[in-house]
């Protein structure tokens, strides 16, 4: 594998599956973040989205030394998504088939990588979700957020069984993310976990609901969060509005595959 640093498991690389993690002006947590998912996983690579806190040049001397953690750095902030495409295509490129992608601020289990990279290679065909299982640090405003965004991405993939729409823990095969991302110009920002899953739900990429517990740092705690309660639920509202037409479009193709689904449930 290379050399790693002192404390690190020794983990053999995958040919096939990475772990991106984008990182926007994370703090010293994402420091923490990636030595457990490195811990559990190689690759492991990380997309610097424009930070300008320092932690660029952590990750980096983080990296020296370490054949199985790379860090790819954007000059300018694009958001969530513009940073995981930069990582999708890089992987892509180099014949990864399938990413798990998980936050770099800690909140994410990075003791579960394993389990969903072994359920994503059972099942290759499909997106291994994340099924959040939140304790009391959870914000009780996020949650009815949360609830809002469930149903609206169930109505629009007609029940396909997303347990969560938000929650960024997961394992998308490459290829056809993107090409989802490739044809929209939205799928940028917040709004990149809810529509990447309505998106492949619709080309028929089947999916898979794992429980993963999740932790909400406090400040105190080094927690950081980019989160606007009103900039992100406008941006939320609009995207499923916005996705209203192509729903409408393929609502008979929707309800057929839901018709087989419960065809072969009996």
């Amino acid at each position: 594998m290379g050399t790693q640093p002192a404390g690190m498991s020794t983990v053999t690389p995958s040919k096939t599956h990475l772990v991106l993690i984008p990182s926007y002006n994370p703090g010293e947590r994402v420091l923490e973040t990636v030595r457990a998912a490195r811990a559990q996983w190689n690759p492991v690579w990380v997309i610097v989205d424009g930070s300008t806190d320092g932690s660029a040049e952590k990750l980096r001397a983080l990296a020296r030394g370490d054949t199985g953690l790379r860090v790819l750095t954007r000059e300018r902030n694009g958001g969530k998504g513009a940073a995981l495409l930069d990582g999708l295509v890089a992987a892509h490129r180099e014949g990864y088939t399938h990413a798990l992608t998980m936050d770099a601020d800690g909140q994410h289990p990075a003791e579960r990588i394993r389990a969903f990279m072994n359920a994503s290679a059972a099942a290759p065909q499909a997106m291994i979700l994340g099924d959040p299982v939140f304790d009391a640090s959870a914000p009780r405003i996020r949650l009815r957020g949360r609830r809002i965004a469930n149903w609206c991405t169930n109505l629009e993939t007609l029940w396909a069984g997303v347990h969560d729409a938000l929650f960024g823990f997961r394992v998308y095969p490459v290829a056809p993310l993107i090409e989802v991302m490739q044809e929209s110009r939205w799928m940028r920002r917040f709004d990149f976990d809810p529509e990447a899953v309505v998106r492949l739900a619709w080309r028929g990429v089947p999916l898979v609901n794992l429980p993963a517990p999740v932790r909400y740092f406090s400040a105190e705690e080094g927690g950081i969060s980019h989160f606007n309660y009103w900039r992100d639920n406008v941006l939320l509202t609009s995207m499923y509005l916005r996705l209203c037409p192509g729903f409408l479009r393929r609502l008979p193709l929707l309800s057929a595959r839901r018709l087989a689904r419960s065809a072969n449930q009996r």
